[in-house]
């Protein structure tokens, strides 16, 4: 069994944390990355050509941590695949003992590096997760029956930092309905928009495992609130990091993802840490954040 099902389904806190996948074939960097998360989180998601930009696949990078006692969650986008290759790729993972699968939509293609590419959205993360849940019960979505069936522990992603979070509230109800049994979080740093979609969605009953970025600095957390829907970095925090001198930067990224996981810890199930390159900082953390 998935030890992040185990452990969720047990009420127990979890950590989670990401690795990305290289452009290119040399994984030497980001087997590495996994390696310094082993002994702190319950999983490792894997990226799946984050930002539409151009990467080795999510699967065979999940597949290198499986072989290497490693846990990861399989991320899949709707975006380059069509409903056979989902499905296949669904049936691929599970034979190569991948049991999370994080469904995403995925981001358009003309916000990565290959802006001329066709995206496909044959289905959306709902239907994924609706045709991947179709996939445990022994049938594809043409309802034909398989031969032996996969038992996937399915995630999907929710942004509670949304203005209104309403239309996120819904539709996380639909992706429940669909087969969703944990949810992970878009980026977290307003603890009070964060508790007040707690409040809302907490009569669901499905886990919820909180997203925190680590903040690298103002200039960072100006273009994620220009650039990236649902994410709020507060002017204070951005005033913070901006006083912050350039060789105490990493010393001050602690301090701050550290604090913002106590804040909501008491408010979810877990916490997702994604360390965007600063993966030798989660331990600590980890340790600054009272989670060991």
């Amino acid at each position: 069994m998935s030890k992040l099902k185990e452990k969720l389904e047990k009420g127990q806190f979890v950590i989670t944390g990401e690795i990305g996948p290289p452009k290119g074939v040399n994984l030497e960097k980001c087997l590495n990355d996994a390696e310094t998360l082993r002994d702190y989180v319950t999983a490792i998601n894997v990226t799946d050509q984050q930002s539409a930009v151009l990467r080795i696949g999510s699967m065979a990078v999940a597949a290198r941590l499986v072989q290497r006692g490693l846990e990861p969650v399989y991320q899949l986008t709707c975006r380059d695949r069509n409903r056979l290759a989902l499905q296949s790729d669904l049936l691929s993972a599970w034979a190569l003992d991948i049991q999370n699968v994080l469904c995403i939509t995925g981001d358009h293609p003309t916000l990565g590096d290959h802006k001329e590419a066709k995206p496909v959205y044959d289905l959306d993360s709902v239907q994924l997760l609706h045709v991947a849940k179709g996939l445990n019960q022994g049938y594809d979505m043409a309802d034909h029956e398989l031969d032996s069936s996969p038992d996937f522990f399915l995630g999907a992603v929710v942004t509670p930092g949304l203005d209104p979070v309403e239309p996120q509230v819904i539709k996380m109800k639909k992706k429940i309905d669909a087969g969703c049994r944990f949810f992970q979080t878009q980026a977290v740093y307003s603890p009070e928009k964060f508790e007040d979609f707690a409040n809302k969605t907490r009569s669901f009953g499905v886990p919820v495992i909180a997203g925190v970025v680590i903040l690298k600095s103002a200039a960072m957390a100006k273009y994620m609130n220009e650039n990236v829907a649902g994410i709020s970095v507060p002017d204070s925090l951005i005033s913070e990091m901006a006083d912050t001198p350039k060789e105490d930067r990493k010393k001050k990224a602690v301090e701050v993802t550290a604090r913002i996981i106590r804040q909501v810890k008491p408010l979810c199930q877990g916490v997702h840490i994604m360390p965007l390159g600063w993966d030798e900082l989660v331990p600590q953390i980890i340790k600054e954040a009272e989670l060991s």
